[in-house]
């Protein structure tokens, strides 16, 4: 794959990662507000949520066990090798809540009546926590990201 599949596959793990998180302010809002005529919308926007960080998942990683072994050493080798050691450890090691709450939702937002406070309590705070984690693992993301460009510049200083 050329330099630019590999920039446009990563881009693309990116833009389904934010859709994701996107899409559950979206669900966070409508739960606020929920009613009988909004719950079909809550419903597909779980399942939308879901399968948008699958997808994610899916790209990224791919891209991870193809691809990222040569940024590692550049990072690695560069002046920001705690981006590799602290940030992306901390992704290795966290992704899977964040997958397994995605998945989670709209199995809550189909089996659970929405009007009963409890289950809407529940939806707030599994919608909640990926909002958080998805917004953790796009910073994550980009501070690696930089780490691979640090490493490409070398040393600067004086």
């Amino acid at each position: 794959m050329s330099l630019f599949g590999v920039q446009v596959s990563v881009m693309v793990h990116v833009l389904f990662g934010v859709l994701g998180i996107l899409l559950a302010v979206a669900l966070f809002v409508y739960v606020l507000n929920v009613n009988e005529k909004n719950i079909p919308t809550i419903r597909g926007l779980s399942l939308c949520l879901a399968l948008s960080l699958v997808v994610s998942y899916v790209i990224g990683g791919w891209w991870y066990v193809v691809h990222y072994a040569h940024d590692k050493a550049i990072i690695l080798d560069g002046p920001w090798e705690w981006a590799h050691s602290f940030f992306m450890e901390w992704k290795e090691h966290f992704f899977f809540s964040l997958l397994v709450l995605s998945i989670l939702l709209p199995v809550i937002t189909y089996r659970n009546n929405l009007l009963i406070p409890e289950n809407r309590r529940l939806t707030l705070i599994v919608t909640s926590l990926i909002v958080l984690i998805g917004l953790a693992m796009e910073g994550a993301g980009a501070v690696i990201s930089r780490g691979v460009l640090m490493g490409c510049m070398g040393e600067v200083g004086p």
